[in-house]
This record gives structure tokens, C-alpha cells and sequence, in this order.
């Protein structure tokens, strides 16, 4: 793993607010309004709202400094920090599509954000899913209403990846707009930004938050886009992120570079361990894959999230091994201190389940700050049931 020492620095440092003597931390401005020295300097305020403090749900001096971290760190423009990673999805597609548009998914895409595209179907939005990812394959898939290529890399549940140079500048040559879910990743481990992506999002309630306490999006783009999705989604649709939340992710950026050095250590470790075990019949994390080549042209490391496919299949054995660990917590999400573990279940005529393409007996790990040989024992005795 390699970080920029750059980034290191923007994680651990904030910014100085205020005079001198500066606190080590952020204050949290717990206002959900700020007042102006008369009515007219409202009015201006109202106008440049995006820029000026007048309302908690557009603008508060501790959530900008987390977007303002989170921007440069991803080497963007302009960040907006949201309540949560579907709500900054959210304001990308009501922020810039439009009745007629088509959007084009690219690899195992999160399951919610594929349930919002499904319902955008009701305002004539209509969508494709590419899971070939040959960038051949995602032009024959490109109508000439396409107007988002939207890229998830390494992607959900199989941590594929995209090559994001070559689908960035299809994009481009075809004046369309590109957009990326980088959450796996981090600002710390790919710039997708540096690489042509238009649009970088994040649900910050994994590895930017890092202790499953807080719930947050980010997105990144240009500061004229995001003036746009300021204005038409993200100001009306409500998603803000409170003050307190942005400084617990100010907090779990300070930790970020060390927490995904331990995590990528580990998890490789595990990975490793579970391509040799009888009971498993493929590991699936980027390094392992042919996507290791690609992997070093477009990241600097590897996160913590991996998963594998048991040689018996049925449910009722990947509950038995599920079930039967003690170490690995069962919950959803991931990118946390606590290792946790989740299954996809294959429920009948799932649409998500046939088109996401999910082999049976698939486990998912998200490797936290526990011991390494303590999760390796934990993971021998489940599967020895």
C-alpha cells in the first residue's frame, strides 16, 4: 500500500477556524441558523446560498470542513457531504437527469442503487446493467440518450474491476457524464477523479467514518456541476449532514491511513488462507484475481472487503459456516473496526440477485482491527462445520 503523504496530512490536520489560540479539532457549530446584520444582507445570502452561511440545511462551517478535506483529497473541485451515501446518489440523478435520459451501469452495482433506478423508470428514466466489463461491451450498451455511465470499482460483492481510464474517456468522447462509487477504495487508495471520472461518490458511513457510529455520504465534482445538483436536488431534497456527524467523520479521517494499512494487511493475509482451504472454491479480492494488473495501474492498495464462494453452495451450509463464526459480527455494511460478515440470500426471481450475477455459496468479509490469527481461527472452526 502506498498513501500520499499529502493525504495523510489532510486526514490528521484540520483546518484552523477562528483566531488564534486554534483548538487541534474542528469545532461542531451545533446552529441550525445564522443571523445577518440586516435584511438585505439575508437577501445576498439567499443568493449565493451554496457559499454563505444562512441555513444548516445548505451550508455549516463544520460540514464544509469535511467536504473541503474530502475535495482535495479526492483532487476535486467542490464536495457536498450528505446524510447518508443514497442520498448523495439520489441528488446526482434528480440534480442531472431528466425525462428521456438513460443511464448505463457498469459491474456488480450496490443493490439500493439500483432499486432508486427502478423507480426512476416511473419519470421515463431507463437503465442498462454491463456486467461485461470490456469497454467495447459498455459502448454497445450506450444509446443516444445516455447521459450517465455510472461505475462501481471494485464492485459490489465480487470486487471486480473496471478499467477506469478507458471507460472515463468513452464517456468523454461521447459527451456523456461519468460517475463512480469509489466507497471501497477511499480518497487514500484511487483518484478516479485524475483518471477523467466527472463524478466521485462515497458513502462516508464506511471506511471515512471507520467505527459504524454515523451515517454520511460525499460527493465530488466540479464546482459548476455541483452549483446545479446544489440547487435542483440537494437544497429540496433535504439530505443534509449534521454538524455533529461531520466532525465524528473529521475524526475517522484522522485514523483512515493507519486503519486501512492494518485492514489491508489483514485481509490479504485471510485471502491467502481461504485459496488454499478444502472448503472453498474461489476468493474473490482484487489482488488475487487477474485484475491484479489492472489493480496497480489504478489504485495505490487494497481495502479490507472481500469475499468467497464455499465449495457446497446451499444456503442452509453458508448459514452453518455464517452462523458458526464468533469473531466476524453478522451485520450489514462494512468498513468498520468490527470484522463482519453477510451472505446474500438467493430469494426466487430476485431481480437485483439475476441481474447482479451472484454465484451461490458467496461470503462476504469486511476485516476490521481485530487480530489477524484470532479471525483466522474463527474462520477454520466455522468451516470445519
Amino acid at each position: 500500500m502506498h498513501i500520499d503523504p499529502r493525504d495523510v496530512e489532510i486526514c490528521v490536520h484540520d483546518q484552523p477556524i477562528g483566531e488564534p489560540p486554534h483548538p487541534t479539532s474542528v469545532p461542531v457549530f451545533q446552529t441550525s441558523l445564522f443571523s445577518f446584520p440586516s435584511l438585505e444582507a439575508l437577501g445576498e445570502g439567499f443568493l449565493t446560498e451554496s457559499r454563505t452561511h444562512v441555513y444548516s440545511r445548505g451550508q455549516n462551517p463544520t460540514v464544509e470542513e469535511l467536504e473541503r478535506k474530502l475535495a482535495t483529497l479526492e483532487r476535486g473541485e467542490r464536495c457536498k457531504a450528505f446524510s447518508s451515501g443514497m442520498a448523495a446518489i439520489s441528488a446526482v440523478f434528480f440534480g442531472l437527469l431528466r425525462a428521456g435520459d438513460h443511464v448505463v451501469f457498469v459491474n456488480q452495482i450496490y443493490g439500493p442503487t439500483l432499486q432508486l433506478a427502478r423507480q426512476f423508470r416511473r419519470f421515463d428514466v431507463e437503465h442498462d446493467v454491463v456486467l461485461e466489463l470490456d469497454p467495447d461491451a459498455v459502448e454497445r450498451a450506450i444509446r443516444p440518450e445516455t447521459r450517465l455511465i455510472w461505475v462501481e470499482s471494485p464492485g459490489t460483492m465480487l470486487f471486480r474491476l473496471v478499467d477506469l481510464e478507458a471507460i472515463a474517456g468513452l464517456a468523454r468522447s461521447r459527451g456523456i457524464l461519468s460517475a463512480i462509487d469509489n466507497t471501497w477504495a477511499t480518497p487514500l487508495l484511487q483518484k478516479p477523479v485524475l483518471l477523467g471520472f466527472d463524478l466521485v461518490m462515497h458513502t462516508a458511513t464506511k471506511y471515512i467514518g471507520g467505527h459504524s457510529d454515523v451515517m454520511a455520504g460525499a460527493l465530488i465534482t466540479t464546482e459548476q456541476r455541483m452549483e446545479t445538483i446544489f440547487r435542483r436536488a440537494y437544497l429540496l431534497q433535504g439530505g443534509a449532514l449534521g454538524p455533529w456527524d461531520a466532525w465524528l467523520l473529521l475524526r475517522g479521517l484522522r485514523t483512515l491511513p493507519q486503519r486501512l494499512r492494518h485492514q489491508e494487511e489483514a485481509a490479504l493475509d485471510l485471502a491467502r488462507w481461504l485459496e488454499e482451504h478444502s472448503a472453498v472454491a474461489s476468493v474473490h479480492h482484487p489482488a488475487l484475481t487477474a485484475d491484479a494488473e489492472l489493480a496497480g495501474r489504478q489504485m495505490t492498495g487494497f481495502a479490507g472487503v472481500f469475499s468467497f464462494v464455499l465449495r457446497d453452495g446451499r444456503w442452509q451450509n453458508v448459514c452453518r459456516v455464517v452462523d458458526g463464526l464468533r469473531k466476524f459480527r453478522i451485520g450489514v455494511s462494512w468498513g468498520g473496526v468490527d470484522s463482519l460478515v453477510l451472505a446474500p440470500k438467493p430469494f426466487p426471481g430476485s431481480e437485483t440477485q439475476r441481474k447482479q450475477s451472484l454465484p451461490p455459496g458467496l461470503v462476504r468479509l469486511s476485516v476490521g482491527l481485530e487480530d489477524v490469527e484470532a479471525l483466522r481461527s474463527d474462520l477454520s472452526q466455522a468451516l470445519s462445520r
